[in-house]
């Protein structure tokens, strides 16, 4: 069944769940003081752990809630003290000194030290993990509530990395604990110090949480978080309609216009620091038509990006024309790419196609195949015959990481950071998600990466963004909206506070009406 046959089906049911009130799903409403989020994702155990964060921004999801950070964004800013009360840079900017705010506690009681911060940068292994060891030294511990990190060389964007989501490298776990238990036990109950306690998970199904009444910024308003793992886009909507979430993520198209329409629901829309793209992964294989840049040209120019916005997010999505997006610190704006079927058609003709070719498989996260089947039916148009290959986030995200996937891949990040944090993980060689690389990027990446000149980190950032848009590199498709779905105890909803993330947090800030009676 086609992705635009499911959604007229999804369309139906949500008519019929309208009319009847009937729905296959049946969870009762939330308890006073508890809330519930419908999400567009199969929730994975390594969410729950910040060693394994990976280069997007859904783990986040979980993090917020049940972990805390040094440094972390906030509605205050990028970089805001969280666990750290203030840090101080050296003249040299050799070291980074982190002083540690007095009588924080992690759930179990124990205090969080400057032991806990070096044994969570010791077992680190997610996003950007090999760079940060690379340009860290040393970690030293000089107190029970201050660390140093000694750097090898000068590295401008030590606290875009270690302070920002674009990795987990400084989320803070409890180092006794955590020994104790062993990884895998410290995922199935984990112990952190955020503003919510763990109390169950049904992997891919369940997360349940409860208020840390001691959390250190504020005691939570909201006592009880329940998130349940709901893909179907249609199910999250009618259990919103019916008072079962309060929140349902992802709701777009069709269903989204239905938000609207409904008086007791609100749509809420924003555009984080969010883009996806398709990556050519042989386009190094001399073999492969994907190889001429001609071909990789075309399918840009295939590409309705102003019709997809308006047909899966109502007009909120922005077309894009680079991977890197335009909020981004040295973000370098190309032209955009036309929507001209013509003109991809005869490109196509002179690098050899001129009846097209087989693309063999176009893979995509299943919760964006809706835009993977509307970018597959529009190279198509042109000529370019893929396939959709839909996975579930899970195993979609270990197989990208694993570099497994051929022909074209749907990629996408709404990590935060910089130009420089999103080329590491997606462009340069050995990138977390990089299918390969070119040498004069890779050289171009190591030099700004110890220029403390901001201008001059800026025109070779810069230089590197030209040299993808001029190699055609990807696919730039949108920088998609978040819709969400919000129900009528939620006030406020959080989506969107921080500046470029898409969802809920800070947990501690959200409130609920009280219930009539």
């Amino acid at each position: 069944m086609t992705t635009s046959r499911s959604r007229l089906l999804a369309v139906l049911l949500l008519v019929a769940v309208t009319i009847t009130g009937v729905v296959t799903v049946s969870v009762a409403s939330a308890a006073e003081g508890e809330m519930r989020w419908g999400l567009h994702v199969t929730l994975a155990a390594k969410w729950l752990d910040p060693a394994e964060t990976e280069a997007f921004s859904t783990p986040f999801m979980v993090l917020y809630a049940v972990h805390d950070a040094l440094v972390k964004p906030m509605p205050g800013g990028l970089n805001t003290p969280s666990l750290a009360e203030s840090w101080q840079e050296s003249k040299d900017h050799l070291s980074y000194t982190f002083t540690l705010r007095k009588n924080v506690r992690f759930h179990n009681g124990e205090p969080v030290t400057a032991e806990d911060v070096k044994f969570s940068w010791d077992r680190y292994k997610g996003a950007s993990a090999t760079l940060l060891k690379e340009k860290v030294k040393d970690v030293q511990v000089l107190g029970p509530t201050q660390v140093r990190f000694l750097l090898k060389e000068p590295w401008p964007d030590f606290m875009t990395f270690y302070g920002t989501s674009a990795t987990g490298a400084g989320w803070v776990v409890p180092k006794k604990y955590v020994e104790k238990v062993g990884d895998d036990g410290f995922k199935k109950h984990p112990i952190g110090a955020g503003p919510y306690r763990f109390v169950s998970f049904n992997p891919g199904v369940e997360l349940v949480l409860e208020a840390n009444e001691q959390y250190w910024r504020k005691p939570p308003s909201v006592k009880r978080l329940v998130f349940r793992s709901v893909p179907d886009d249609t199910t999250r909507l009618a259990m919103l309609k019916r008072g079962e979430v309060d929140i349902a993520y992802q709701i777009r198209g069709p269903l989204a216009e239905e938000v609207r329409r409904t008086p007791t629901l609100t749509l809420k829309a924003n555009v984080p620091t969010f883009t996806e793209w398709l990556v050519f992964t042989e386009q190094s294989d001399p073999k492969s038509p994907w190889y001429d840049r001609r071909v990789r040209l075309a399918a840009n120019l295939a590409i309705d990006r102003k019709g997809l916005s308006d047909a899966e997010y109502l007009g909120f999505a922005r077309p894009a024309a680079s991977i890197v997006p335009r909020d981004f610190q040295f973000f370098w704006a190309p032209p955009p790419y036309p929507h001209d079927p013509k003109r991809a058609k005869a490109l196509l003709a002179e690098a050899g196609y001129p009846n097209g070719f087989e693309a063999g498989d176009l893979t995509t996260d299943n919760v964006y195949a809706a835009t993977a089947e509307a970018v597959i039916n529009d190279l198509r148009a042109v000529g370019i015959r893929a396939r959709l290959r839909p996975l579930e986030r899970a195993a979609f995200y270990k197989a990208d990481q694993e570099k497994s996937f051929k022909n074209v891949v749907r990629q996408g990040s709404a990590a935060a950071g910089n130009a420089a944090t999103r080329i590491e993980a997606f462009v340069v060689t050995g990138g977390i998600r990089a299918y390969g690389g070119y040498p004069d990027i890779d050289g171009l990446f190591r030099e700004q990466a110890v220029e403390i000149d901001p201008k001059k980190r800026e025109a070779m950032l810069y230089r590197i963004q030209q040299l993808m848009h001029e190699r055609a590199m990807f696919a730039p498709i949108l920088e998609p909206a978040f819709i969400a779905g919000v129900g009528p105890r939620v006030d406020p909803a959080t989506l969107g506070l921080i500046a470029g993330h898409a969802f809920s947090y800070p947990y501690e800030e959200i409130r609920l009406k009280p219930r009539r009676p």
